[in-house]
């Protein structure tokens, strides 16, 4: 086990814990040896990489198994690869932080550099205090226009923590859908084959430009309608511009929204929603009027 450690670089504990889990076979007993051989030291590799693309111990178990029973791990491999794959053609720069601080005003600002850093808009650069990654320089530019527009850094910050909520509601909804419409066949109550894995790794490449390509045009459409609305608002002497309203995205469990769409139909699951806590919102409003209501006023 200790020459095992040695050519893998793990711990002889760590062995031994993929041993106790069953991720590793048991060595073959020679007199009074334990003696590993290369398919030892190969599984561990399988593990470690497996590991590094994020599986979970019991995930990486259950391919495992599946590799063992005959089936392939290569297709799995190759789907993960896609989809940890870049889903944008914007390469990180980095920028020093001379150069930042020219790009918005000329003066330091370690609280609009901090909240930068917590929002992944810069990632610092190890070793180097005066140097920053920028995963997305689209994002960064957006923001220097922004603020020689005249916005204030913290209202860009505001901003972009309103819109990556709904960004990720729209992310994640797009996934529920090809999920349950395309990917379901491939990756569904089962471990993929190699050949079903290989599929579902073509389909994403195939997939992978529609989310975006759907978002731009419905943001398109968005804003075409609500800048001629707003500005004839404006442009209305006689009229006093009412905000627009604004739509707040919340999180509702799976099961809740099946639950809600096996009810009323798949199509109404939003407007019922809407409607119950609107109903919600104006039974606690009468409730109130009520409990404040003078009780000497109560007639039989």
């Amino acid at each position: 086990m200790e020459d095992l450690a040695h050519h893998s670089g793990a711990t002889v504990r760590t062995i031994r814990a993929y041993q106790d889990r069953g991720l590793l076979p048991r060595p073959e007993r020679r007199g009074r040896a334990n003696v590993y051989a290369d398919a030892h030291l190969a599984r561990l590799r399988q593990i470690a990489d497996l590991l590094d693309r994020g599986y979970t111990l019991a995930s990486i178990k259950e391919l495992l198994e599946a590799w063992d029973a005959g089936r392939g791990l290569g297709g799995v491999l190759g789907l993960v690869a896609e989809v940890d794959g870049p889903w944008t053609d914007e390469e990180p720069v980095r920028i020093s932080r001379a150069d930042l601080d020219e790009r918005f005003g000329g003066s330091p600002d370690a609280a609009a550099l901090a909240d930068a850093i917590a929002l992944g808009v810069l990632e610092p650069v190890p070793g180097d205090e005066e140097l920053f990654l920028v995963p997305s320089p689209q994002e960064l530019d957006v923001a220097v226009e922004l603020y020689a527009a005249g916005v204030p850094l913290p209202a860009i910050s505001s901003h972009l923590r309103e819109l990556r909520g709904q960004v990720e509601h729209i992310a994640s909804r797009f996934l529920e859908f090809t999920t349950e419409h395309v990917f379901a066949r491939y990756l569904g109550g089962h471990a993929p084959s190699d050949a079903e894995a290989a599929e579902a790794a073509s389909l994403v490449r195939r997939l992978r430009p529609l989310a975006q390509q759907t978002v731009d045009a419905e943001l398109a459409r968005a804003m075409r309608l609500f800048a001629n609305r707003y500005l004839r608002q404006q442009l209305g002497a006689d009229k006093v511009p009412q905000p627009m309203d604004e739509a707040h995205f919340v999180a509702i469990p799976a099961t809740t929204t099946d639950a809600i769409a096996r009810l009323v139909g798949a199509g109404q699951v939003d407007a019922f929603i809407a409607a119950a806590a609107e109903r919600e919102v104006q039974a606690r409003t009468l409730d109130q009027l009520t409990a404040n209501h003078n009780k000497k006023n109560i007639v039989g």
